[in-house]
């Protein structure tokens, strides 16, 4: 094939192509499919000189208006502006300009729409009487993919030849130009798409194994969901500061990873067993072993009734009340509570023959946990969540922009001063996002109200508690003190009661 001789062309043709192959790497390399629209439409006008564009997807056999422009009319629908296009679809049928171009395949140019007999513009004609517009030249290309099978329609209208201030037919050479780059468009769009809907299936798994988690336990219904939202929002506070935090601006990609981390930090708690995680008394396993005590006390105490020794029944009794009470977990308590409970535990009494401690080793043990409802074996069997999140998260292929999403998540429990877990990492190790996503879910863990081991705190003591954690080099002071006056914790509590939190969990059955 000889060699064309590109010197012949005209100027205009020249930046045209120039134009055209522009275009082609721009669409190529979007990656946002309401941007990659807008561009298709701002593209193919800036080519022909078009005064307005509209594109249309073809779905559910129906052209659906997708984006609008008009410069003349200063309009902008679809796509980027946020403004959603409140029209009904396009029937495929032949007398409409846009489905006889998607049906047949073939671009249609008209030199004056009011002229045409081929096809209804009675649409055109009444907008234009509404607006003040005169619709006049127009150029209706169908966009096909790369097997040629049409998945949208472009229509331009009014070509502009701006030496003569006049609307004059699309011409041929521009024609071919369109023809190009709507093929070029369709399949950008196909691209767009189609890692869009990846996008959307991967997040969608992620935030379902998020909710399923939230649904294992009881007492913490909601927390990864919380958690992962109120992350995202720490993280926009600082990356909106331009004053305590001026040289952070996270990108896009970055804020995904971080919203990403917030949901994933607890997926390893899968492993951890149920009644670890909903333990509401400090005797329970799979059962209360509080009901083993209760049995063995009431069977000594009606002996020492038979026995005539009631004042001792009653006394033992009134044991029995105070270890159902010790049996609840509490933030503290007292050395004079263990102390009693050490001696009513030390008691043997004779039952059915035979001498037999009312409290066991074991049972003691449990009672005597002076924080919340879980001895140190079972606290250790909850931080191994930590690891198996690690384990989990490393067998998943993150792409390169969200590399980081894994670290983020797993570093949740790691404290500035290396005391932390599950590596003990120390604060050159732990980046920005992992320390705010710690501070979220401290915060969450504090002032819910939903946990076994403690009551819901007020605002001021759980910040009162975050500042102390500060303070001992457990959290970032600096990111804690700029959400305590930014009072990023309370806009966000109010924003989740008011139902605007934006979570889609699961309905419970």
């Amino acid at each position: 094939m000889p060699r064309r001789d590109y010197r012949s062309l005209s100027a205009q043709f020249k930046y045209q192509l120039d134009t055209l192959v522009k275009i082609g790497i721009s669409l190529s390399a979007e990656n946002s499919l309401s941007r990659l629209l807008d561009m298709i439409v701002f593209h193919a006008r800036e080519l022909t000189r078009a005064d307005g564009g509209t594109l249309y997807l073809l779905r559910d056999d129906r052209l659906h208006f997708t984006i609008i422009q008009n410069e003349t009319l200063a309009l902008h629908f679809g796509g980027e502006s946020g403004r959603p296009i409140d029209l009904e679809p396009v029937a495929m049928q032949k007398d409409n300009v846009c489905a006889y171009a998607a049906i047949l395949g073939k671009t249609v140019a008209i030199d004056d729409v009011y002229e045409s007999k081929e096809f209804d513009f009675s649409g055109p004609r009444k907008y234009d009487a509404i607006t003040g517009y005169r619709s006049r030249s127009m150029l209706v290309v169908p966009m096909k993919n790369h097997v040629g099978a049409v998945t949208g329609v472009l229509q331009l209208v009014n070509a502009v030849d701006r030496d003569r201030d006049a609307i004059v037919p699309f011409d041929d050479k521009a024609t071919d130009l369109v023809e190009a780059m709507a093929s070029m468009a369709a399949v950008a769009i196909e691209k767009t798409k189609l890692l869009e809907d990846t996008r959307n299936l991967f997040n969608s798994v992620i935030e379902v194994l998020g909710v399923a988690m939230d649904a294992k336990s009881h007492y913490t219904g909601n927390h990864i969901q919380k958690v992962a939202q109120l992350n995202l929002e720490l993280a926009q506070a600082i990356h909106e500061d331009d004053t305590v935090f001026p040289g952070v601006c996270f990108t896009e990609n970055e804020l995904e990873e971080i919203r990403l981390a917030g949901w994933l930090h607890d997926i390893g708690k899968v492993t951890t067993p149920e009644w670890v995680m909903d333990k509401d008394n400090k005797l329970k396993t799979v059962v209360d072993r509080i009901a083993l005590i209760e049995d063995r006390f009431r069977l000594a105490a009606e002996q020492l009734r038979t026995e005539g020794r009631t004042a001792e029944a009653e006394a033992l009794l009134d044991d029995l009340r105070f270890v159902s009470d010790k049996n609840r977990p509490v933030e503290e308590m007292s050395d004079a509570d263990i102390a009693r409970l050490r001696e009513i535990a030390s008691r043997r009494l004779l039952l059915a023959a035979h001498e037999e401690r009312l409290i066991n080793d074991d049972e003691l043990r449990n009672l005597l946990i002076r924080h919340g409802s879980l001895t140190e074996e079972e606290i250790e069997k909850v931080k191994e969540h930590a690891v198996w999140t690690a384990r989990m998260l490393d067998r998943l292929s993150f792409p390169d922009h969200l590399r980081h999403v894994a670290l983020y998540a797993v570093q949740h429990h790691e404290k500035l001063n290396g005391q932390g877990y599950p590596t003990g990492a120390t604060a050159d190790k732990i980046p920005l996002p992992s320390r705010i996503l710690a501070i979220a879910d401290l915060y969450e863990a504090l002032s819910a109200r939903d946990r076994p081991y403690k009551e819901r705190m007020p605002y001021e003591q759980t910040i009162a508690i975050l500042r102390r954690y500060a303070e001992n080099g457990d959290i970032d002071g600096r990111i804690l003190s700029f959400f305590v006056e930014k009072d990023v914790f309370r806009r966000f509590e109010e924003k989740y009661r008011n139902g605007r939190n934006g979570a889609s969990p699961l309905p419970r059955p």
